[in-house]
């Protein structure tokens, strides 16, 4: 299992990009299962159908990809990159996701060559398909070590 604050080390996404809570299997080089609990509290239910919301499923699709990105750079090699999302398809959206879900993500390596990969992911809730899709990422080293903002502003006082 890996936690919210090792999965904070490994993707460069913060609040309200992180769409990820936990991972709770992984298997390097083959499959990951993540979970994202789905709030009321979230920004985006404000805007999106309000009074009956729903999760955006561009949000679901990236739910879906960061778990990919822990996926692919937990494997041997790719530790410390960034995996930049390259395209996606074969997406279908099958049920609407509404707060006090739980999504639970699934994905597995299709392929790997170089540094580019591509994932079949689900999404599920309650085992019911929620959506589903094939990503390509391309891995690239970081320009520099990643530093969240709060350390920046930690260190500038």
């Amino acid at each position: 299992m890996i936690k919210i604050n090792d999965i904070l080390k490994i993707l460069p996404h913060r609040y309200p990009f992180l769409l990820v809570d936990r991972i709770i299997q992984i298997e390097p080089g083959k499959k990951a299962i993540g979970l994202k609990n789905v709030t009321i509290n979230e920004p985006f239910f404000q805007g999106h159908f309000p009074g009956q919301p729903i999760m955006p499923g561009v949000l679901i699709l990236e739910a879906m990809a960061q778990v990919g990105g822990v996926l692919l750079l937990s494997m041997t090699g790719n530790q410390g990159k960034l995996a930049y999302f390259g395209g996606m398809d074969k997406v279908r959206f099958r049920h609407p996701v509404h707060p006090g879900d739980t999504l639970i993500m699934e994905v597995e390596i299709l392929k790997t060559k170089g540094n580019a990969g591509k994932v079949k992911a689900t999404a599920r809730v309650d085992k019911k398909l929620v959506a589903e899709g094939e990503f390509l990422f391309m891995l690239v080293e970081r320009e520099e070590p990643y530093e969240t903002v709060e350390g920046a502003q930690r260190e500038s006082r």
